[in-house]
């Protein structure tokens, strides 16, 4: 039996397998529901899909490629470099495809998990390391009529390309940003698309631009690559002011947008529409030179009615009813509820349910108490709105590290973080947070539970992170022998 399990094979599942490996532990596997690995990246696959964070930060810092086709990678090119990841760290012999993990349940007697798969598998490892990450639980609305719409109908995270959407009217349902990426695709090849916006988001413009071969020949030089990095870490991490100090200084990123808006939407009135009515920031900033182009075109639509019912081949808003061939949901995912949904179930039968029946929260995000040995990686409150969270799994990933390395040095058989150390974090967290852009900004979020609060979001720079998981507190966890 593995001595640890860890679930997901995406950015943070591959991460924590190579510093597992790195620091001697080789007594590990990788359970993964899907048939290869990738995560978000394997899963998203819909036309235009590529990152939001410039490559070169949007990768490990132990393996840099110089090799990167441009400043933003597409998914393909993502994909390919996590595959490459698990080959030359020696990972892929550790993987199981196929293993969808259903239960989670620890031992108190023999201090040990059993893990559930789908298949009827069992496995009982010392520790398990929670790595499926928050956006793979795909969110619909809850719209009248929904499901008796007849013509192809599916979520961008389950793009469905079968469906010949070629001179089709074809609704698009959010504007959040994967629709950004994928509604100036769609409107080349469609014969109208009809865009339903709920909210406007606030768009940046995306300094987006190919490498030619010399430039990729210099980044192969010693340091360059390092270098650039750290440039684009530094300028991404002063993103970080208007977040994490003070929603005044926001009006810097206000006026780029508005002046991005101004500068590609000529036209008044759409660009009422796509002036969002709270502060910059209080949501996800997203970044686009090509979404308001596309929004300006003859076979594109705007529409900031609220939809009141999906028919069998139209929808309804406002006073209006169109006629509609396909629906793509650009609706995002279960953010707040992905770990909820688990069934995890830790010492004296304490279900994880239960232990966040008031919100979800973790011990910098990454322990829980009662649930001794279980690591979660993105945890609550670990997200970032500025920076990229790779920078955030690798530091989460080295301090499970540590937690192992304290269990072998002290002979103890589990780690559980205190309720008192829980408790003092994200009380500070909150007093931290609560002020900030997300609540204070006047718009509902991904990044908010359901009571309004916001479980998602670091609230202050990466480098903090990293400081705070750089050692293990041995008085914040109490060992269990």
């Amino acid at each position: 039996m593995p001595g640890i399990v860890i679930v997901g094979s995406g950015f943070a599942g591959i991460c924590m397998a190579i510093n597992l490996k790195q620091a001697g532990y080789h007594d590990f596997v990788i359970l993964e529901k899907a048939a290869e690995p990738g995560g978000t990246w394997r899963d998203n696959t819909y036309p235009g899909c590529a990152c939001d964070v410039p490559s070169h930060m949007y990768s490990y810092s132990f393996e840099l490629n110089p090799g990167w086709s441009r400043m933003f990678s597409p998914q393909e090119e993502i994909q390919a470099y996590l595959r490459a990841c698990l080959v030359k760290y020696g990972i892929t012999p550790h993987v199981r495809y196929g293993k969808h993990v259903v239960s989670m349940e620890y031992d108190d007697a023999a201090r040990s998990w059993t893990v559930t798969t789908e298949d009827g598998d069992t496995l009982r490892p010392h520790a398990v390391v929670s790595a499926i990450g928050a956006l793979h639980v795909p969110k619909f609305p809850d719209l009248p009529g929904r499901e008796s719409f007849a013509g192809p109908a599916f979520h961008s995270a389950e793009w469905d390309h079968s469906a010949d959407l070629t001179g089709k009217r074809v609704a698009v349902i959010g504007t959040g940003a994967s629709a950004v990426q994928f509604v100036p695709q769609l409107a080349r090849t469609a014969g109208h698309v009809t865009v339903y916006q709920r909210t406007a988001p606030w768009l940046h413009p995306k300094p987006d631009f190919a490498f030619s071969p010399a430039a990729r020949r210099l980044l192969r030089l010693p340091g360059m690559a390092r270098a650039l990095r750290a440039g684009i870490y530094w300028a991404l991490e002063t993103r970080a002011l208007g977040f994490a100090v003070d929603p005044r200084l926001m009006k810097a990123h206000e006026h780029l947008a508005l002046r991005h808006l101004r500068a590609q939407v000529p036209d008044p009135d759409l660009r009422r529409a796509l002036t969002p009515d709270y502060l910059i920031g209080c949501k996800r900033i997203i970044i686009s030179s090509d979404y308001y182009p596309a929004l300006t075109r003859e076979n594109v639509s705007l529409v900031t009615d609220g939809i009141t019912e999906v028919r069998e081949r139209s929808i309804v808003a406002g006073a209006a009813e169109r006629e509609t061939d396909a629906i793509v949901y650009g609706t995002g995912f279960k953010v707040t509820d992905a770990l909820t949904e688990q069934r995890i179930i830790g010492r004296d039968g304490l279900k994880l349910q239960e232990a966040w029946r008031d919100g979800i929260e973790a011990y910098l995000g990454i322990t829980t108490s009662g649930f001794p040995n279980l690591f979660f990686l993105l945890g609550p409150n670990t997200g970032l709105g500025h920076n990229s969270v790779v920078f955030m799994i690798e530091s989460q990933a080295r301090y499970v590290v540590k937690c192992l390395r304290l269990l072998s040095r002290t002979q103890a058989r589990a780690v559980d973080v205190r309720p008192k150390a829980q408790r003092a974090f994200n009380d500070r967290l909150r007093a931290r947070l609560d002020p900030l852009v997300w609540n204070a900004g006047g718009c509902r979020s991904w990044y908010l539970d359901e009571h309004g609060v916001n479980r998602t979001i670091w609230p202050g720079f990466s480098f903090e992170y990293w400081a705070r998981t750089r050692r293990v507190k041995p008085g914040a966890y109490e060992l269990i022998y």
